[in-house]
């Protein structure tokens, strides 16, 4: 039951930015910026374990990553100059966005 009631809450928020986005995509990507996948994350994880010591785990490992998964967002951002199609861009972002899952495994380690 709570696996279900995360996942309705979740794909809603989803669900409801990516429908903004062709309404009002500035406040659309403003909502999706903030870090409400992680607030969700960390309530949940705390509600279901009772684990500080892991949520606070959890919460640096956030921390850690959230500079590193922006990568997927600079082929976008470039691509005004390279002028690549979609689906080249898409995959040039994922592409970095596993070199930072990378690092941040290699950062983690320490």
């Amino acid at each position: 039951m709570w696996f279900g009631v995360k996942v309705i809450l979740s794909a809603l928020i989803i669900a409801s930015t990516s429908w903004l986005a062709g309404r009002k995509p500035v406040l659309a990507g403003f909502l999706i910026a903030l870090p409400v996948t992680s607030m969700l994350g960390i309530l949940f994880a705390y509600v279901q374990y009772r684990d500080m010591a892991k949520v606070n785990e959890f919460a640096v490992s956030i921390l850690i990553a959230v500079p590193l998964s922006l990568l997927f967002f600079v082929p976008f951002v470039l691509n005004k100059w390279i002028k690549l199609n979609f689906p080249m861009t898409y995959i040039l972002g994922v592409g970095l966005l596993a070199l930072g899952y990378l690092i941040h495994s290699i950062v983690e380690r320490r």
